[in-house]
């Protein structure tokens, strides 16, 4: 059992990456180079989605709905990571901290359920083409968006709320460049058990249960593609999912790499250097995927540069 005598946290220290020595501008500089693109190729995929009439379907929907919750992951994260950087350490208040765990639980869950809805999207294309423009209305999509931003906002606020009511007490350091759950249940000296019952519970319908989903609906995806008898068929329905995949399998994987393979305690380093993985590169891979193999995006991405250049 905890000692109840110890000092009441009201802050937080982030040490983010303090050894980066004569490393820490080109660091700095990178990540703001980081954060300049993935913000703007996600807001160029959502003015393209909303200008271009033709690109009013399902799957581009939902492709806005995903840079918007891309948009409010890296806006949550990489500007205090680079305050951090220039100041080697900051301080974060447990409101501040708690805050921003719980944008960082919304975007990730929302990420998560939008991958979901766009492999059924996919799913419906491919699988049951005579029925998708019936099933697959855009007020229908619009629907289950709305349901999947508020089911992310309610579920992770329940999981908030008993945070809210821990006590930290002890060290106030925190080795990490942004407040995961991890860092604030190791300082809370309450009983943590019920916020990790819930959290246990809420993983199933947000990560598990999606990730099977997507396995399954890839499988029937793969399946049907392999029965068209046209090359050409099967080509052009294989590069309808390949964007898709391609984020599907880099979002997975990051994730499994970070939270499910086991890390060494005095690997501190390393361990943050990994969660970079997640938290920079995974939102700027996303819409460099799908701009690069979308032919659609792409193509129009190709007339925009000429026509800048044509007139700049």
């Amino acid at each position: 059992m905890k000692e109840f005598n110890k000092t009441v946290i009201t802050e937080f220290v982030l040490l983010g990456f303090q050894n980066l020595q004569n490393l820490k501008m080109l660091f700095f500089m990178s990540l703001l180079l980081v954060q300049c693109m993935t913000i703007s190729a996600n807001i160029f995929i959502l003015l393209v989605v909303v200008s271009m009439q033709h690109l009013h379907t399902p799957m581009y929907f939902f492709l806005s709905q995903l840079a918007s919750a891309e948009m409010m992951f890296t806006i949550n994260i990489i500007p205090n990571l680079l305050h951090l950087i220039l100041v080697e350490g900051s301080v974060i208040s447990v409101t501040g901290c708690v805050t921003q765990f719980y944008i960082f639980s919304v975007s990730t869950n929302a990420e998560s359920f939008f991958l979901t809805l766009m492999s059924y999207d996919r799913y419906m294309a491919i699988c049951n083409p005579l029925h998708y423009n019936s099933l697959m209305s855009l007020n229908f999509c619009l629907q289950l968006a709305v349901v999947t931003w508020i089911f992310s906002f309610v579920s992770t606020l329940i999981v908030i709320v008993q945070l809210c009511t821990l006590q930290f007490c002890g060290s106030n350091i925190i080795d990490h460049y942004y407040c995961d759950l991890t860092p604030l249940l190791e300082h809370s000296c309450s009983d943590v058990s019920l916020v990790k019952t819930q959290i246990f519970l809420f993983s199933i319908p947000i990560a598990m249960f999606p990730f099977i989903f997507i396995i399954v609906t890839y499988l029937r995806i793969v399946i049907t593609i392999l029965r068209i008898p046209s090359s050409i068929g099967k080509e052009k329905a294989f590069s309808t999912c390949s964007s898709h995949l391609a984020v599907v399998c880099t979002y997975y994987l990051t994730l499994i790499t970070i939270y499910v393979i086991p890390k060494s305690k005095h690997a501190l380093n390393l361990n943050k250097s990994m969660s970079l993985l997640y938290t920079v590169v995974t939102p700027l891979m996303n819409p460099i995927i799908y701009t690069l193999r979308n032919k659609e995006i792409r193509n129009i991405f190709v007339k925009w540069i000429l026509k800048k250049n044509k007139y700049g």
